[in-house]
């Protein structure tokens, strides 16, 4: 499968809250970032983080605009949409895909500096 179809699934899960989804996609030493450096390690832990997360933003979701792929990761632009301003606006995610799984889910803040390192064009 193709990474960046992967990586596609692997939002609509989250988008859907479709827990079980979401870790079907989940190697089992996934990793988690946030934008601020924090990390979650392990599928387990991964999937305890994400259910409270849905239970305390149930309207969160992602809207991807751009993907590229270069080797196992994929870089992509987008937002969220959130009733919590701190969660909603333009963000940046990087995913390593080893098979048809994701090893490593990333939040980056949206900065042109960040797409420049990701490889993706500048917003505008």
């Amino acid at each position: 499968m193709d990474p960046v179809d992967v990586v596609r699934r692997f939002n609509t899960a989250i988008n859907d809250r479709d827990l079980d989804r979401l870790a079907s996609l989940m190697s089992d030493d996934h990793t988690f970032t946030d934008s601020g450096g924090g990390t979650v390690r392990g599928k387990p832990a991964c999937v305890e983080a994400w259910r409270g997360f849905f239970a305390a933003f149930p309207d969160y979701r992602n809207t991807f605009t751009g993907l590229s792929a270069r080797d196992d990761i994929v870089a992509v632009s987008g937002h969220s949409a959130c009733a919590r301003p701190e969660l909603a606006g333009p963000a940046l995610w990087t995913a390593r895909v080893t098979g048809t799984l994701v090893a490593e889910w990333r939040v980056h803040e949206d900065t042109p500096a960040m797409r420049h390192e990701l490889g993706l064009p500048a917003s505008g």
